[in-house]
């Protein structure tokens, strides 16, 4: 297996980055967000992303969602450089790979559950029924309710499913439970967890949140643009038995 190059290499993976460097200017100031940061990320995990605010874990999800462009270095989705994709190209890998999922919910408020869902359908390349993706999170029966009419956990969950019902290969997630009390921020994490393990997504979490670090297969804590420590875990603990 030695002298395998990372083209080799990458389709095992979901993402593979290497040297990856990010620097945002602002009028003569630079600041460099993301700093020679090497990763692999294989197909299925659930990743969690800890640190302090301005160590890179943001800048790093904008890049794995084709939201951003590095810097320099390189960065591959399953074997394919998305740093060297036309900005059509890198358009139609979000629409089709990437489910996000942020804090605050971004729903349509004209618009019921169902049809903030369908918004993603109509230009998925191969998408659940809405009232499918609904039914996943446990909302089937609130497909006709705007999001006034849903609570805080009820209209995230209306995201989640907006956002895995393109059926992603990847789901990308910025603190989704910050806005949530832990009883719901649970029910939002199992269906996560659900996606992950009968969608076959890999879902990659940012969170403030501790305690989430023993729900994943790996955890990269982040420090000054870096990755400074890898923590993996033999077993993944249920979000229900996790301490919030």
């Amino acid at each position: 297996m030695a002298n395998q190059s990372t083209s080799e290499l990458a389709p095992q993976c979901a993402f593979r980055a290497s040297v990856l460097r990010k620097i945002y200017k602002t009028g003569e100031t630079e600041v460099e967000a993301l700093r020679g940061v090497d990763l692999a990320i294989p197909k299925r995990e659930v990743l969690v992303l800890l640190g302090p605010s301005g160590s890179g874990k943001s800048t790093l999800l904008n890049l794995l969602g084709g939201l951003d462009r590095p810097t320099s270095g390189e960065l591959l989705y399953e074997g394919i450089e998305l740093s060297g994709l036309a900005d059509k190209d890198l358009t139609r890998f979000r629409r089709s790979k990437v489910g996000f999922i942020f804090q605050f919910y971004n729903l349509m408020p004209s618009l019921t559950a169902e049809e903030n869902v369908r918004l993603v359908t109509d230009i998925a390349d191969r998408p659940m029924e809405p009232v499918e993706a609904l039914a996943m999170v446990g909302l089937a029966e609130r497909r006709n309710h705007y999001p006034s009419q849903l609570s805080g956990g009820e209209q995230q969950r209306v995201a989640v499913a907006r956002a895995i019902a393109k059926q992603p290969g990847v789901l990308l997630c910025d603190e989704p439970t910050g806005a949530l009390d832990s009883a719901t921020g649970t029910g939002v994490l199992q269906t996560l967890v659900k996606a992950n393990e009968e969608l076959g997504a890999t879902v990659v979490i940012i969170t403030h949140n501790v305690g989430i670090a023993a729900m994943a297969d790996r955890v990269f804590h982040f420090r000054d643009g870096n990755i400074a420590r890898t923590e993996t875990h033999e077993h993944r603990v249920s979000p229900a038995d996790i301490s919030w």
